[in-house]
């Protein structure tokens, strides 16, 4: 069965109609509606879907780092995705965003934080120091051609009081969160220093995503009319 411990991104079918166009976690949802708006279904027009993550194993292999295990589960991901729609009649031929995020500090990939102890751990292991953020993102065409590209973050964190940590696994916001952490929430004012993708960060590259969905022909600029 494939690990919790480790962060998870959706994979995205995005297809001529849809039924579910909300499903998803929130942060990569409020990233993704930019660029793709979905809209009532119509002949010809693309809309969103956001699925729950791929059915892989999801634990880092022994000595991998950070950089090629992001790679590695995205691929994955996709191809999962990818025999998913094999079968589906009214998914055939959708592009498929697939993605995985990794933090680490070093070579040591942080878990996705479901315990308060392992939160505490993650926070006090960032407090003071440079961590990096990886997500990988793999997009499929509709004639099976795979594109992946592998973005970086750095970020800085201040140096956290105990109080600090006290206080912030009080709030609950680190749940589900790889290394413990929502810069969307109140983690934000933690960040001395980031350089590279904001989005990266708080669940989906959205530059580089859209970037790789317009240059293989979805259109990325249907919907911004009506996105209010």
């Amino acid at each position: 069965m494939p690990s919790d411990r480790f962060r998870a991104h959706s994979v995205f079918r995005i297809s001529p109609a849809d039924k579910n166009p909300h499903a998803g976690p929130p942060q990569i949802r409020s990233c993704f509606r930019f660029a793709a708006t979905p809209q009532p279904a119509q002949p010809g027009r693309h809309r969103t879907r956001c699925f729950a993550p791929a059915d892989v194993d999801e634990t880092p292999k022994r000595g991998e780092l950070p950089r090629a295990c992001a790679n590695r589960l995205a691929r994955a991901k996709a191809d999962a995705a990818l025999k998913s729609v094999q079968l589906d009649d009214e998914l055939r031929g959708a592009f498929i965003l697939a993605a995985d995020t990794v933090v680490a500090v070093g070579r040591r990939i942080l878990p996705k934080a479901n315990l308060v102890d392992e939160a505490s751990q993650c926070l006090r292991l960032l407090s003071g120091r440079n961590h990096r953020v990886y997500t990988a993102i793999c997009v499929v065409t509709p004639r099976e051609a795979f594109r992946q590209r592998l973005i970086e973050t750095r970020v800085r964190f201040k140096r956290l009081s105990e109080d600090d940590i006290q206080a912030y696994i009080g709030s609950g916001e680190w749940r589900g969160k790889a290394g413990g952490y929502a810069v969307q929430g109140i983690a934000g004012s933690f960040v001395v220093k980031m350089v590279g993708s904001y989005t990266n960060i708080v669940g989906l590259p959205l530059y580089e995503s859209i970037t790789l969905l317009g240059g293989e022909g979805f259109p990325v600029r249907f919907g911004w009319l009506n996105a209010s």
